[in-house]
């Protein structure tokens, strides 16, 4: 009944995203795994519009929140407004252009 914190949603997610690889690549071997990590999207609870970039970085759509006044929330852990959404490739530095040794593109 409560609400999780920004860690435990974001490691929700991460193993989320790991174990849909596995299944998606038929196996657990790191190579394709690690393939399949970097092929599928992210969308989920914690991330929207997610992707794993070349250099291992997610990269997904950051917004810009208001908290909302007492009278605007409807339902329980109904905080924020959502004013301004920047997608992912505009809000992170582009993988090629980062200078992160992993950079395999």
């Amino acid at each position: 009944g409560r609400m999780p914190n920004m860690v435990q949603a974001g490691t929700y997610s991460a193993v989320s995203s790991y174990l849909k690889a596995i299944e998606a690549a038929g196996t657990d071997a790191t190579e394709a795994v690690a393939a399949k990590l970097h092929e599928m999207p992210v969308n989920d609870v914690f991330t929207r519009n997610g992707k794993v970039a070349p250099n291992g970085r997610m990269i997904s759509d950051v917004y810009l929140l208001e908290v909302k006044k007492p009278g605007e929330s409807d339902v329980p852990w109904d905080y924020f407004k959502v004013l301004a959404t920047i997608p992912g490739d505009q809000a992170f530095t582009d993988p090629a252009q980062s200078g992160c040794p992993l950079v395999t593109n």
